[in-house]
């Protein structure tokens, strides 16, 4: 089966071996050889140079030079008024779900007093400033400001500010510019690729330095993120990322249109995507296929796709069972469940960045305004990872209060577990408190 000239993998999981398996659910490696150090030269030139290093990067990866390196919220508005009136609306729309969705998950400060006396406390604090990469490329994804905005201002960051790259004009798309002002965002900077992220990280003249960055990229984005963050100077990250990518699971009772839509959705997005189809039915894998071919050639994307299928893959498995443990195994970043007992398997999902359940939930609405969060993590993080809410925007701080009585009660068995340890300080620090009440042996 081809799809656009290129075979397209279809498997049979059973006759796979141990092996395999294991290296059919690899990702690929795509680390670019001499990537690091070409980002590492481009953080120290704007950690040395500033705003005249980054401006002289624009010009020299981005081939213009845009005409000024902020635009406050005077840009923004303007921008704002400029866009088409559907556009608005749906910014609105979009907000208002995924408002109410990262609302109800805001951390609450906690007290606790653990034994009479001892009170123990956490604390949520807002990270800032912050500092949101929104990519720029073929098309302005202005979702993506909606997405790492509104938590950002959920959170209680007092300062929120946001880098994007030039366009062919050299300035930022104004749809950009007006979701960023639909959220509030503080402060905008015409600078994209690893040398914005530097400049974030460290900060410039112009630019202030970041808490934490958040924010999708390509691959230099992603790789100079790294960076800073093992940096003790640096700034903190989001989560890792790596190339977009979905796992569907479905059974011969579901659409193969819908499916191949879905699968074609995350594969347009670049040609380093990965796509799954996991199913029990040889006809639906066929039907799919045949889907593919013919949608495939006729998009827009078209050139895209034809990288990106090539490495698709169709795994045919005696039963959803075996389907849903390959997921596990994979952890992809989304996973649709188009099954007639979709809710039931979603039960069961270890590893996922997100799930959607059943005919009627594509991914698009996670993408754009169902309220979850699209930042999710890709390249196996998701055993590890989860989507981005408002907690990321925080830190987490931890306080306690013993009065005397306390001490005299917990105290001793700090004592002896210092002793095991055998750090005498540590237990000296009681021990020397318990004298002075007079408790001590």
């Amino acid at each position: 089966m081809t799809v656009n000239g290129n075979k397209l993998k279809l498997i049979h999981w059973s006759s796979l071996t141990p092996e395999d398996r294991q290296n059919l659910l690899q990702r690929p490696v795509s680390r670019q050889p001499g990537l690091g150090e070409s980002v590492a030269a481009i953080i120290r030139q704007v950690r040395n140079g500033g705003d005249g290093a980054l401006q002289e990067l624009t010009r020299q990866l981005d081939r213009v030079e845009p005409p000024q390196l902020e635009l406050g919220p005077t840009e923004m508005q303007t921008a704002l008024e400029s866009i088409d009136p559907k556009l608005n609306q749906a910014f609105q729309d979009a907000r208002s779900r995924i408002e109410a969705f990262h609302a109800a998950d805001i951390p609450a400060n906690r007290k606790v007093e653990t034994s009479p006396g001892l009170n123990c406390e956490v604390r949520y604090q807002a990270l800032s400033p912050v500092g949101l990469y929104i990519p720029g490329g073929s098309a302005p994804l202005v979702s993506t400001v909606l997405m790492l905005a509104i938590p950002a201002r959920l959170a209680g960051c007092r300062e929120v500010i946001m880098c994007s790259p030039p366009a062919g004009n050299g300035e930022i798309p104004p749809e950009i510019l007006a979701a960023a002002r639909i959220c509030s965002v503080d402060r905008v900077f015409c600078a994209g690729g690893a040398q914005a992220v530097a400049a974030m990280a460290y900060g410039t003249e112009t630019i202030p330095r970041c808490a934490k960055i958040f924010g999708p990229g390509n691959a230099w984005v992603t790789e100079a993120k790294q960076q800073v963050s093992q940096d003790p100077a640096g700034a903190a990250i989001d989560m890792p990322a790596g190339p977009s990518e979905v796992l569907v699971i479905a059974d011969r009772g579901a659409n193969p249109e819908f499916i191949a839509w879905d699968l074609l959705s995350q594969a347009e997005h670049g040609s380093d995507s990965q796509v799954f189809l996991v199913t029990d039915s040889d006809g639906l894998a066929s039907a799919v296929v045949e889907k593919l071919q013919a949608l495939a050639p006729a998009s827009i994307r078209a050139a895209i796709l034809e990288q990106s299928l090539a490495e698709a893959r169709v795994i045919l498995v005696d039963n959803l069972s075996k389907a849903l443990r390959i997921s596990n195994a994979y952890a992809p970043e989304h996973l649709i469940i188009n099954t007639a007992d979709a809710a039931a398997l979603a039960e069961q999902v270890e590893n996922a960045g997100a799930v959607f359940i059943g005919p009627w939930t594509p991914e698009s609405l996670g993408d754009y305004c169902s309220g979850p969060n699209h930042v999710l993590p890709t390249y196996g993080w998701a055993r590890s990872f989860g989507a981005l809410g408002v907690s990321d925007y925080m830190r987490r701080m931890t306080l306690q209060q013993a009065s005397r009585s306390a001490l005299v009660k917990v105290g001793p068995t700090a004592q002896i577990l210092a002793a095991v340890e055998g750090l005498e300080a540590h237990g000296m620090a009681v021990s020397a408190r318990l004298h002075q009440t007079g408790e001590s042996e």
